[in-house]
């Protein structure tokens, strides 16, 4: 098949999927090897970000997909009259933190981190698409084991889970200070 053939076929695949698709499945559909068909992506990623073109080709871990460029996104709300944005509280955004560096964690190990009950905060996650189940912990009660999705890759602009920022280790001792100092005076009052 011919490149050109090739990549209208990858094309027309990641338009009809509207979501990523694996680099290996992509492979199986053309006949030939992730290799060649990485080679590819890499030449109509570059030729997506070289012209003037409303969507971009990403890559998320072994998948891509097409998307639309950041820049066309004041169009896109005209059109789709406010696309529904949800907002990432403090709390949201602890215990998704949380999820993202432990994962997969149970929401006992998730509440015993934070302290407090996270049952609403991991519903909202899961219901934002950024947390899902990955399947139950082989412990009694076989309680349910949470990690983040694709969309949690997306939203924070990292195409793996090994591209999150390294906590500091020196910022870590301070903040479990401060969350004993938080408990202390909790206990005083």
């Amino acid at each position: 098949m011919k490149l050109e053939k090739q990549e209208a076929v990858i094309e027309g695949i990641l338009f009809a999927m509207g979501e990523s698709v694996e680099i290996s499945k992509l492979a199986d559909v053309l006949e030939t090897s992730v290799e060649e068909i990485q080679k590819i992506l890499q030449r109509m990623m570059k030729r997506y970000k070289s012209g003037n073109r409303g969507i971009e080709m990403i890559e998320i871990e072994d998948s891509v997909q097409l998307c639309t460029k950041k820049e066309m996104y004041e169009y896109l709300i005209k059109i789709a009259k406010q696309p529904k944005r949800h907002v990432l509280t403090d709390v949201l955004l602890e215990t998704l933190s949380i999820i993202a560096y432990k994962q997969p964690i149970t929401k006992l190990e998730v509440e015993k981190i934070r302290g407090v009950s996270c049952a609403h905060a991991i519903n909202k996650l899961v219901e934002y698409n950024l947390v899902c189940e990955l399947g139950r912990l082989d412990a009694p009660g076989r309680p349910l084991l949470f990690g983040t999705t694709e969309e949690f890759l997306r939203s924070f602009g990292v195409q793996s889970l090994e591209e999150l920022p390294v906590p500091d280790q020196d910022q870590l001792e301070e903040f479990k200070q401060q969350a004993e100092e938080e408990m202390n005076l909790k206990l005083e009052v």
